[in-house]
């Protein structure tokens, strides 16, 4: 019996029409079969966000790749509601590894919290695929995706060929430098980080009080094993994460928490 091609799912959060997502359609060409189910309109910094309240809607959207026609939906939701319904109604079959991007802007440290490319990745882990989540390091318009897609093709490539632990994605950040200047790729962890963050208040032309958001981003670790560390030394990082937000080393500290008491007034 002939193998089936694998298939791949491709979606992100910078909408259908974003370059990096033609970058990654490019760089999947030929490791097998291609569907695109990516948001309309642009999706960035929803993290895991569904829609539950308003129809989510999907129509065929005209996209080439390098072979030629690609099967693509351009979707009204969130990433995450493409990947949901991608794999509900508009792929042919189970995919074999779903990624996601090439997102314009990192997705290190704390960012991976509000990310919807990488949120596009992690539905696609708790449905049991193999996933990855790619970014490009440069804040801003314009750029060169070539290295990006070149190592997102080397990484699916090894994850289509290894695949990956359940419920385990890979989160992959490439560095804004020719791929000459890369110096490889590196097994990081996410660094610990925070925004400083305000709101300024601007008025209407009605005299009523808007805030617009702004913040500064803070690297707080030093470690040289960090997704923040790698990208920033020239190498490709790549950080295994998972849905799994227990604090499993706070579990042990927290057991004489257990109590009867639903109050825990009684609790000594």
């Amino acid at each position: 019996m002939k193998k089936e091609r694998p298939l791949i799912l491709i979606s992100n959060d910078d909408g259908i029409e974003a370059p990096g997502i033609l970058s990654l359609v490019a760089a999947m060409d030929g490791l097998g079969d291609i569907v695109v189910a990516a948001p309309l309109h642009e999706q960035s910094a929803v993290g895991h966000a569904i829609t539950m309240r308003d129809p989510v809607r999907a129509r065929p959207w005209p996209f080439r790749g390098p072979s030629g026609h690609v099967t693509a939906y351009a979707v009204s939701g969130t990433p995450a509601d493409c990947v949901k319904l991608a794999m509900d109604k508009l792929v042919p079959r189970q995919p074999d590894l779903v990624v996601s991007g090439i997102n314009h802007g990192p997705n290190t440290a704390v960012n991976v919290i509000y990310s919807g490319t990488v949120s596009a990745a992690t539905e696609a882990a708790i449905l049991g695929i193999p996933a990855i989540a790619f970014s490009y390091c440069k804040w801003g318009s314009g750029g060169d995706f070539e290295a990006s897609g070149r190592m997102a093709r080397s990484v699916a490539k090894r994850v289509l060929e290894g695949g990956l632990q359940p419920g385990i994605l890979l989160n992959v950040n490439i560095p804004d430098l020719p791929l000459a200047d890369i110096k490889g790729c590196m097994i990081t962890r996410q660094a610990r980080s925070k925004w400083e963050e305000s709101f300024a208040e601007r008025m209407d032309p009605f005299d009523r009080p808007y805030y617009w958001l702004s913040g500064k981003f803070v690297n707080l670790d030093s470690g040289e094993n960090t997704d923040l560390w790698a990208v920033d030394n020239g190498w490709v990082s790549i950080t295994p994460i998972q849905h799994d937000l227990t604090a499993y080393s706070a579990l042990e500290g927290l057991e004489n928490w257990r109590w009867g008491d639903p109050a825990g007034e009684n609790n000594t």
